[in-house]
């Protein structure tokens, strides 16, 4: 069993999902049950992935959980590119919020390499 906590990719999925709530909390009312409760369900499955396997026991139990991590970092990409193509996003935000998902996956595919190769 691990820390989750003492990941840096967990604790950048953190941030990232602190960020996509900030974010969230200033769409229209009416995307509070759609484009804005997606985002954060996925933003917020990727910590809650790489947390649970750091319950499981084992690196391939971890690796499982960090590939559905990935998964949920590459649907938020898309739902960022989205809030931009409707304008509930400014370009910078998109930015810089696609460029931390991105980089999730790429910690998130080492660490997936790292744990396969330990296992």
């Amino acid at each position: 069993m691990k820390d989750f906590c003492q990941l840096k990719v967990w604790e950048k999925a953190h941030q990232l999902t602190m960020a996509i709530y900030h974010i969230t909390a200033t769409f229209p009312r009416e995307q509070t049950y759609a484009l804005a409760s997606q985002m954060r369900r996925a933003a917020s499955s990727i910590p809650s992935n790489i947390a649970e396997g750091c319950g499981r026991d084992g690196d391939a139990e971890l690796s499982r959980f960090c590939s559905i991590a990935r998964g949920s970092a590459s649907e938020l990409e898309y739902q960022i590119l989205l809030a931009r193509d409707l304008k509930l996003i400014q370009p910078k935000q998109y930015e810089q919020l696609s460029s931390q998902a991105v980089e999730l996956k790429r910690m998130l595919t080492v660490l997936m390499q790292k744990l396969n190769a330990e296992s």
